[in-house]
């Protein structure tokens, strides 16, 4: 089976779940990751999978009614239920794996969840996290941001310098420049129009995109 694009609930924050809900399609194949399938709940949506240990399922929720899979791990165990999912999604080889309610609450998950996506994104797939209000994802050669004018859009270094990188579409562009991870140069650029892009020659370039104009077209 096919799958074009797996859509990850984590068991985050989602700050506005309508606007999260305008992110998915009919077509989406759904991973609940372990206390993400609350957001599946509140989306409407009935996972495919759920994955993890499962000590955070909604109380809403029974699982001998559930006919989907259920893929259960220990409770004790190296891995955060969201790496679990997300390993399980890249055997199924899809376009795109999208990973909701990965953002905001925790520190400490936030921060693990970025470094995840920076070492689990293969150059096949288009792997991001999303929350509705911004999205989060890794440059390695090149990569577009779809938004609209006004967007901020951070591009900051990860794991040492970036160079070569050249911009299209910000209002300040960057022409075969260098960022250096202790400076902050790449903070709040702004989107001139409806895509922006982005190259780099070397290194890793965290993207982070936060819609002014929201997609439900109420401005902020």
């Amino acid at each position: 089976m096919f799958i074009r694009r797996i859509i990850i609930l984590a068991n985050g924050e989602l700050p506005d779940t309508e606007k999260a809900g305008a992110l998915l399609r009919d077509d989406d194949f759904i991973i609940a990751a372990d206390g993400g399938t609350r957001h599946a709940i509140a989306l409407g949506r009935v996972p495919n999978i759920i994955i993890g240990d499962l000590d955070s399922l909604p109380l809403n929720f029974e699982p001998s009614t559930f006919k989907g899979e259920i893929i259960q791990h220990p409770r004790d165990k190296n891995e955060t239920d969201l790496e679990l999912a997300i390993q399980h999604a890249l055997t199924l080889n899809p376009e795109q794996i999208l990973v909701l309610a990965a953002l905001g609450g925790r520190l400490d998950q936030t921060i693990g969840n970025i470094a995840l996506i920076s070492r689990l994104q293969p150059a096949t797939c288009n792997l991001r996290l999303d929350d509705g209000i911004e999205e989060v994802f890794f440059c390695r050669e090149q990569a577009q941001v779809n938004g609209a004018n006004g967007d901020i859009v951070s591009l900051i270094p990860w794991q040492g310098e970036v160079t070569g990188i050249v911009t299209t579409g910000l209002k300040w562009p960057l022409q075969n420049e260098t960022l250096y991870p202790p400076k902050t140069r790449g903070i709040s650029n702004e989107m001139m129009n409806d895509t922006a892009t982005v190259q780099i020659k070397s290194g890793l370039l965290l993207i982070v995109h936060r819609r002014i104009v929201h997609l439900t077209g109420v401005e902020k």
